[in-house]
């Protein structure tokens, strides 16, 4: 529960003030919070960033009733802007041949975030809500990126990562998969002994609304030692959203 009433707005960075804020609340969450580093991290400017950022656009969720203090972000990649980057983020953990093949238009999420206060609240709501808009104008059809789990431990998360592989695999023609130098299997448990509903608590809330959304996952999970985490590729056809689903995705969250 945030401790006032919020007036949420979404925005593209505009300037390299805005880039920078972005990266100074990944900064706390992805490098203070959960222990990640990178070879770009600037521990002195207590900035997230990496390489790719240049080419992402970057949707910024801002609080107009702290004074538009940034509290949210989600960056995003068209295939046009990854072909100027030379790649894909994801290329690096995944091969994405089953996706690039398709002749579908398709865009990468990833570090999406909310500041502290702000979650399990409307605000990941609103920035869903602006993402879809943005899916609409640039007619996007394949969604994906990499989510993560905390920590690289794979005892500790052969459950969610068996319900994952056994419930939610893409199918063939849409199946990535993490690149055979860091590959982990996920199918850890067999399904019939999986404890369902343990299996769920332990799935960040992210991977959980893109499974709502008729989402699925790529085959293997991907050991991100250096940002202590444990990924997975998730993939969305916009093309088979049910009218449920839409209704989540792009429904009116008011302010």
């Amino acid at each position: 529960m945030t401790p006032h009433n919020p007036l949420f707005r979404v925005q593209l960075a505009q300037t390299p003030e805005d880039l920078m804020a972005a990266q100074r609340l990944r900064y706390e969450v992805f490098v203070e919070e959960l222990g990640g580093d990178g070879e770009m991290v600037d521990h002195v400017a207590r900035l997230e960033r990496d390489r790719f950022d240049p080419f992402f656009d970057h949707l910024l969720l801002v609080d107009d009733a702290k004074g538009g203090e940034l509290i949210g972000v989600y960056r995003v990649l068209r295939d046009d802007q990854a072909a100027r980057a030379g790649q894909f983020y994801s290329e690096d953990e995944y091969d994405l041949t089953a996706l690039q093949s398709s002749g579908r238009r398709l865009m990468e999420l990833g570090r999406s975030c909310l500041a502290r206060p702000y979650r399990g609240g409307r605000g990941m709501y609103h920035l869903w809500n602006a993402l879809a808009r943005y899916v609409a104008e640039h007619r996007i059809e394949i969604l994906f990126g990499v989510a993560s789990f905390h920590g690289t431990d794979v005892e500790k998360l052969a459950q969610p990562l068996s319900l994952l592989h056994h419930r939610h695999l893409a199918p063939s023609d849409m199946r990535v998969r993490a690149r055979r130098d860091h590959y982990q299997r996920m199918d850890l448990i067999e399904e019939s002994r999986l404890d369902r509903p343990a299996a769920m608590l332990q799935v960040p809330a992210l991977i959980k609304a893109y499974l709502r959304l008729g989402g699925y996952v790529g085959d293997g999970a991907y050991l991100d030692h250096a940002f202590n985490t444990t990924d997975v590729c998730l993939i969305l056809d916009t093309a088979n959203l049910t009218k449920a689903q839409k209704a989540i995705y792009t429904r009116d969250v008011g302010a």
